[in-house]
């Protein structure tokens, strides 16, 4: 593969929801902060990409520091947070140039045990496709709830949507020209809202996004058995 590819890493959360002094991103897992092991594991890929940090700007000389700290050292650039998801990546974007063939993968910072497997395939599909999503069935039975009233769907027809997003870089960028609406809560709504078709590609359920206390319980526990 010999396209010019691109991460943009968001990192918007607050601490709210766990309960913790610092938003999630900045949170020990194992030796290290999540973002660290996020940024990581892409530069820990075969297409090393050029790696975009989109943080808000009150974080901004805290990351330097924790840099520091932990003599972090992987290339990057740094980027101001907007103010929702879809203003951020938009910043992200407004850093990578227009080579129509370069390929941008989005990623939480906060799915810090996504694969290299993963984002080599999520590339890969993406080259050939023009997209990719990362995407797992659902392993619970689902319901949709209208108007008070709730209905059984199939299950295997339900996909839970996860991160990296990868996109060529003509479709993302024309996407993202768009006017925000409401309804964009990831780059794939963006993209499908001026009528390309989605493609999903199988993630794992190990690339769980740390939300809750109990969610970085969780990862300590993959990560030591990745790494036993």
């Amino acid at each position: 593969m010999t396209f010019k590819s691109y991460a943009i890493i968001v990192a918007g959360g607050s601490g709210t929801r766990m309960q913790a002094a610092v938003p999630k991103q900045f949170l020990l897992l194992g030796d290290k902060p999540v973002i660290m092991h996020t940024i990581e594991a892409f530069y820990g890929s075969a297409l090393k990409p050029v790696i975009i940090l989109v943080l808000p700007a009150e974080y901004h000389d805290y990351w330097q520091q924790l840099c520091v700290e932990y003599n972090f050292t992987i290339p990057h650039s740094l980027v101001t947070g907007g103010e929702t998801r879809f203003h951020s990546v938009k910043n992200g974007l407004d850093l990578i140039s227009n080579d129509e063939d370069a390929l941008i993968a989005v990623h939480d910072a906060v799915r810090p045990l996504i694969s290299a497997n993963i984002i080599e395939k999520s590339y890969k599909h993406a080259a050939e496709h023009g997209n990719a999503v990362v995407a797992v069935k659902s392993r619970d039975s689902v319901r949709l709830v209208e108007n008070e009233n709730s209905k059984s769907l199939i299950r295997d027809h339900v996909y839970l949507v996860q991160t990296p997003q990868t996109f060529q870089s003509a479709q993302i960028k024309k996407a993202y020209l768009q006017p925000y609406k409401a309804k964009f809560t990831d780059d794939a709504s963006v993209i499908e809202e001026i009528g390309l078709k989605i493609n999903l590609v199988e993630g794992s359920h190990q690339n769980i996004k740390i939300t809750f206390p109990e969610d970085l319980a969780i990862a300590e526990v993959i990560l030591k058995k990745v790494h036993s």
